[in-house]
């Protein structure tokens, strides 16, 4: 009877049949499958934030100490069962009264372990302020967290987490503010996908520093998926389990109808108005976006197609080669250091991915002078020895359009003497003398396995090394691979200081670790970092997002027809473009100036990280920038922060600066209105100019760009000093900076 009760339940509820011992609840501690559900789905979050207990010691726990799970599930009630009709000053007031007599009652709790799952299923809840639990017909649990409101929890701690659970799947969204965007990933980490998600919102949140949202990350696994064998079965359950995972975060986000704030339905909130979420492309997902915004049209989400940026309607970036091209602009800065054009002279390069990719394809295909002397991917390690640039070149075009190609299709006639594409399974690969020259190989070596092959690649005496793969190739001797938490490639890692490519571009996430970057940078290599060199993607996708909210008031209003918006946004695609890469020069210019000063100004940089960490506002050690003894020490061995380190450095200061900007009253400025304007394409600031002061995020916009400016412009450190010498403020010291300029 309990097995026919469970399966008639799954089948209208959740489906929420797995066997890992919760469902003793429902006999033990007299609790029906809703409760059960709930409180399963808060053992997983507990999981995925590091409390390494077992599902089933989670459940033992509460089956030990039942008045307290009931007691549990009651204060779930009170403060999110929208039926009794409570207000939220009723619903805190008997909060407060139950939580005292949970902790008193934790006190009698005889085991230590216990004690400590029980306080957490707690904090959990108290940390909950949405959930959709009680929405009907939901088909996953979707809880809104405050992390930082919770002990115990990984640092960094976002603003907002959104934990989604079910059966079928499970994912988690992070955000560090209220305008914040960030791509959603097909996880394959199982146990863990918070902490890929985490690190990778950790790299967004200063990625984002040239945008008008902070950084958002998500990911979701899939707990259902058939045979990898069965590709299109396989395909079809992430999809399903990708749109589950989308519906439940907007499940607990508010609306925009009308030009006013609507709450979802059944939604109890604690918090404020908190209608901006995106679901940007990531890995797994590049090809999901017209299926997440039409959840949105479908729904009536205020943000349309703009909730996912890239689809059918938006800006292609791979057509656009967007990402690869702002990354080539650190590569020209590189070479211009080095006094070379690297679109009229030849260079060396080994790179990191293959031409199918948009990121690597779309990259060797920037100069026409590119000698790709050795490539790999998770496939194939191509070699070409001494390859023609004009010949190489065009064969890599063919290569990048050509569906689904790989190293494999390159025509093995046009690779030079001694050179070869090798499958990753080859026992061992038979060393050439074209090859050693090329690549340094030892005279001695006369075979290596492929792994080896891919260690000497990367260590190859190259002029660039391009990185436009998945996956962190480089670390610090001082690491280990443990350190690094990517175990696929732990048999091709290297160190910083084996590198000896004479630059990197980093056109993928995470190819180096931070560290990994600062022993390279102390080598004598230029590098800056994957969210300096790769951040035109996210840059396109926030113009899109922003000129499609102006023109979605329009197409509603009937002043503008929806073919004809969809013509209008194509037709600015190169403006668009251009716009993007402006910030990708302006940010290179201002590391170059940074570099080239930063012995000198040593101390002031080291001042600077102090004020911030002072205000809470920077934890170096999480950052990975040296602390005051290590930069004591650099100093008196006449050295500064690297290129890795001031390109953090930079991120934090333009963090820092535009919060302050936005809570002031510079971005009213009516002088100001122009940045706002020509943030915006020529053909948008010709006919919609007077409804630009009307954007919904005007402000942000305008804060974006006036701190871009000036930190571009006027250094890490204008703001600090003068700040420190005349007790000006953000807005003060920015709005001379803007009124000096305009002057002179």
């Amino acid at each position: 009877a309990r097995q026919r009760f469970m399966e008639a339940f799954s089948a209208s509820y959740v489906g929420d049949s797995e066997s890992d011992g919760f469902n003793a609840l429902v006999m033990g501690a007299d609790l029906d499958w809703r409760d059960v559900s709930l409180l399963r789905s808060i053992g997983r979050y507990l999981r995925q934030v590091g409390i390494t207990y077992s599902q089933s010691y989670f459940a033992q726990a509460l089956s030990n100490n039942v008045d307290i799970a009931r007691q549990l599930m009651q204060l779930f009630r009170i403060r999110f069962d929208p039926k009794p009709g409570l207000d939220v000053k009723a619903r805190a007031a008997a909060t407060t009264e139950l939580v005292d007599k949970i902790k008193r009652t934790l006190n009698d709790v005889a085991s230590l372990d216990h004690d400590r799952i029980l306080r957490s299923f707690l904090a959990v809840i108290q940390g909950m302020i949405r959930t959709n639990f009680y929405v009907p017909g939901r088909q996953a649990i979707a809880h809104k967290l405050l992390p930082r409101q919770i002990p115990d929890l990984p640092e960094p701690r976002p603003e907002f987490e959104i934990f989604v659970y079910s059966p079928r799947v499970e994912g988690v969204h992070l955000r560090y503010g209220r305008v914040a965007r960030g791509g959603v990933r097909w996880s394959d980490r199982a146990e863990d996908f918070r902490t890929e998600v985490l690190g990778l919102v950790k790299a967004q949140m200063v990625k984002n520093t040239v945008i008008v949202p902070v950084g958002a990350k998500g990911g979701f696994y899939c707990k259902r998926l058939p045979d990898p064998r069965e590709r299109e079965a396989w395909l079809t359950e992430g999809l399903a389990c990708y749109q589950l995972f989308v519906t439940s975060l907007l499940d607990v986000t508010d609306n925009i109808i009308g030009g006013v704030v609507v709450p979802p339905a059944d939604v109890v909130r604690y918090d404020t108005d908190d209608p901006y979420l995106v679901v940007a492309a990531d890995k797994g997902t590049a090809t999901f976006s017209d299926v997440a915004n039409k959840i949105s049209v479908d729904s009536g989400f205020w943000l349309g197609d703009a909730f996912a940026s890239g689809g059918s309607f938006g800006y292609d970036h791979k057509a656009m080669g967007i990402t690869a091209r702002g990354a080539w602009e650190s590569v020209r800065r590189h070479f211009r250091e080095m006094d070379v054009d690297p679109q009229s002279s030849d260079f060396t390069c080994v790179g990191i991915g293959d031409m199918s990719g948009d990121v690597f394809g779309n990259g060797m295909l920037l100069s026409k002078h590119i000698k790709l002397v050795a490539a790999f991917d998770h496939r194939h390690i191509f070699v070409d020895p001494q390859p023609d640039p004009a010949r190489s070149w065009e064969e890599r075009a063919r290569l990048f359009a050509l569906s689904r190609s790989s190293w494999a299709d390159y025509d093995a006639s046009l690779l030079s003497e001694g050179g070869g594409v090798f499958p990753r399974t080859l026992k061992s690969i038979v060393i050439t003398e074209q090859m050693r020259r090329a690549l340094g190989i030892d005279k001695s070596i006369e075979a290596l396995t492929p792994a080896e092959l891919i260690k000497v690649c990367l260590k190859a005496p190259v002029d660039l090394l391009w990185n436009g793969g998945i996956g962190t190739y480089v670390k610090a001797i001082t690491e280990t691979n443990d350190d690094v938490g990517d175990k696929a490639n732990d048999g091709v890692r290297v160190d910083g200081c084996e590198v000896r490519a004479k630059c990197v571009a980093e056109g993928g996430n995470l190819g180096f670790t931070q560290l990994g970057r600062v022993e390279y940078a102390e080598g004598g290599g230029r590098i800056n970092t994957d969210f300096i060199d790769n951040s035109a993607g996210v840059d396109t996708s926030d113009h899109e997002v922003n000129i499609k909210i102006l023109l979605t008031g329009e197409v509603a209003a009937g002043r503008l027809a929806p073919e004809d918006r969809d013509k209008l946004l194509t037709s600015m695609t190169d403006e668009v473009a251009e716009l993007v890469l402006a910030d990708n020069y302006n940010q290179n210019l201002a590391l170059a100036n940074s570099v080239y000063h930063s012995v000198s100004m040593a101390g002031v940089h080291e001042d600077w990280m102090e004020r911030l960490e002072s205000g809470g506002l920077l934890d170096r050690e999480l950052e990975f920038l040296p602390s005051t003894d290590a930069m004591e020490i650099r100093r008196s061995n006449h050295k500064g922060l690297t290129s890795p380190e001031l390109a953090t450095l930079l991120a934090y200061t333009k963090i820092v600066l535009e919060d302050e900007i936005l809570a002031s009253d510079l971005p009213d400025d009516p002088y100001l209105e122009d940045r706002l304007i020509e943030y915006f394409p020529t053909a948008m600031r010709r006919r919609y100019a007077d409804q630009m002061r009307r954007h919904r995020l005007s402000r942000e916009i305008i804060a974006t760009v006036v701190v871009n400016e000036f930190v571009n412009e006027s250094g890490i450190t204008c703001f600090h000093r003068l700040s420190a010498e005349t007790g000006a403020r953000a807005a003060d010291v920015i709005r001379a900076q803007v009124a000096a300029r305009a002057i002179f």
